[in-house]
């Protein structure tokens, strides 16, 4: 059996990809013996599949490629497939466009082992078009040492216990009896997945160092990537996304934990809309009548976004007026383009302060927390 299995989806990844297989065959965890890597490609109009047939015929033992019927427009379909693939302890996984520190699998593995924990969940950076890392990781490597996460533990739980997918170690065993599965055609299947498999997890570890780089391509090449795309289409999958992970929160009874990611997925989603140069003004109608009862969460479950701006535009969605907040977004959406991206980047995260409200104003109507369908 290999130790572990690392699964990647591939959509015209063309560019990236030898460097990102690059740094899997040349883990400190040799390859040859302990890896598995499976390449699931979603209908690429380029190379990628190409690339990865001519990497299965050298690394025969080790490499597996795959192709989804039709374009599925997500990374939902082609992760379930190689989850379906993998034979590995543990499932890793990582985007065609990001890489793995060298030493990622040999730092994973030895802590999921050690802790013997159903998945862990390590530190990671962003990198830039070239592969050059920024100077600070995500998580602050003075504030978070290694810790077992607690959902009661909302200072410090809440700030990594993140989307992603990638910078976590699963055990399969923990996922394949639990069920745990991407949404498939939509985005947000990360969020969905990483959170179920939180909900039904006894034990998580938090691991302090880097291990994974996720690299911010230029605005040209965004359009190729779902979760760039900012379409209307965009907009509207989301909304399933989030619906189907707020319901599991509901069905878990952990709606305080929920809060905090609310918060993340609020800013977030607000943002994405307000810089969108996809959607149109009738669109963003569309857009904002199905996403209302999301932005009605923030008064159901108390979650104030720090800026008042925002707070301006979530109350104007939700009385439905739709023309004023999409005055609101484009007058945001011009101070913007002023900024630079990293800081922009920022603006889209919660702010400590954001976290410390939610702290101190629980939920005032229980009895409002329900399913939404």
């Amino acid at each position: 059996m290999f130790k572990i299995s690392v699964i990647i989806p591939m959509y015209n990844d063309e560019k990236y990809l030898e460097d990102c297989i690059g740094h899997i065959i040349d883990q400190t965890l040799s390859f040859e013996e302990n890896i598995q890597l499976i390449l699931v490609d979603d209908n690429s109009k380029d190379n990628s599949y190409k690339i990865a047939k001519e990497y299965e015929e050298k690394y025969p033992n080790n490499i597996i490629t795959a192709i989804t019927e039709k374009n599925s427009g997500s990374g939902g379909k082609p992760r379930n497939i190689g989850i379906d693939l993998a034979t590995g302890k543990y499932l890793m996984f990582s985007d065609a466009d990001d890489y793995f520190g060298l030493n990622a699998f040999e730092i994973m593995y030895n802590a999921i082992e050690e802790k013997g924990a159903d998945f862990a969940i390590s530190n990671w950076n962003f990198a830039d078009e070239n592969g050059i890392a920024w100077e600070k990781p995500v998580f602050d490597s003075e504030k978070f040492d290694d810790f077992k996460l607690d959902i009661k533990d909302y200072e410090n739980t809440s700030w990594v216990m993140n989307s992603s997918m990638c910078n976590k170690i699963f055990n399969r065993e923990f996922i394949c009896k639990n069920n745990i599965k991407c949404l498939e055609d939509i985005p947000g299947e990360d969020t969905y997945f990483s959170m179920n498999a939180f909900l039904k997890a006894k034990n998580v570890y938090y691991i302090k160092d880097i291990i994974y780089y996720y690299r911010q391509r230029n605005s040209s090449l965004k359009t190729a990537s779902t979760s760039w795309s900012c379409s209307k289409k965009f907009f509207l999958d989301m909304s399933k996304a989030y619906k189907a992970t707020y319901n599991l929160f509901v069905e878990h009874k952990q709606i305080g934990f929920y809060r905090f990611v609310y918060a993340r997925n609020m800013t977030n989603l607000l943002f994405k809309l307000i810089d969108s140069k996809r959607v149109s003004d009738e669109e963003k109608r569309e857009v904002f009548e199905d996403l209302k009862w999301f932005f009605k969460l923030s008064k159901t479950i108390n979650v104030p976004a720090v800026q008042k701006s925002i707070n301006i535009l979530i109350d104007t969605i939700i009385k439905g007026e739709f023309g004023e907040a999409i005055n609101i977004c484009k007058i945001i959406g011009e101070l913007r383009t002023y900024m630079s991206e990293d800081v922009k980047k920022q603006m889209a995260k919660p702010y400590k302060e954001m976290y410390d409200e939610i702290l101190k104003n629980p939920i005032e109507d229980m009895e409002q927390i329900k399913k939404v369908y």
